[in-house]
């Protein structure tokens, strides 16, 4: 899904005009920018969390050569998906997924097969806790 696309479906869901749809999701999106920028957190409820992270410098290995050699500090983007969104997302798949993680499509899905599959995914009890790293995506950007 493009932003496009998200434009649209606002305009369609909220009866606005082109013009006013892309207009909320370009406020919407310069919110969320301009507080990450002042390095606030963003978090949206039953949606997730949107932090900036300082790493600091690192030893790693060049894939190619396996050659150790330092990362520098950087800072990155992180998002943590919230449980809610989390189980809505995993439960319209949780009949596809038997317990040794192949698709199995046979099977219809029940009532509490969202959170054994989140489970199942490394989804345990999630907390806020920034250091937690499960599931934590990051974008990496210039700490100019």
């Amino acid at each position: 899904m493009t932003k496009s696309d998200i434009v649209n479906r606002v305009c369609k869901e909220m009866a606005l005009s082109k013009k006013e749809a892309n207009d909320l999701i370009e406020t919407i999106f310069k919110v969320i920018k301009d507080t990450l920028s002042n390095g606030e957190k963003v978090k949206i409820s039953g949606f997730g969390n949107f932090c900036i992270r300082d790493k600091g410098t690192r030893v790693g290995r060049n894939p190619q050569t396996g050659e150790s050699m330092e990362i520098t500090a950087r800072r990155v983007l992180t998002f943590k998906p919230s449980q809610v969104l989390r189980d809505d997302v995993t439960s319209k798949y949780a009949h596809r997924i038997n317990r040794e993680g192949e698709e199995n499509t046979s099977l219809p899905a029940k009532e509490g097969h969202s959170r054994a599959l989140a489970s199942f995914m490394g989804g345990d009890e999630i907390d806020d806790d920034e250091s937690a790293d499960d599931d934590v995506y990051e974008e990496e950007f210039d700490k100019n």
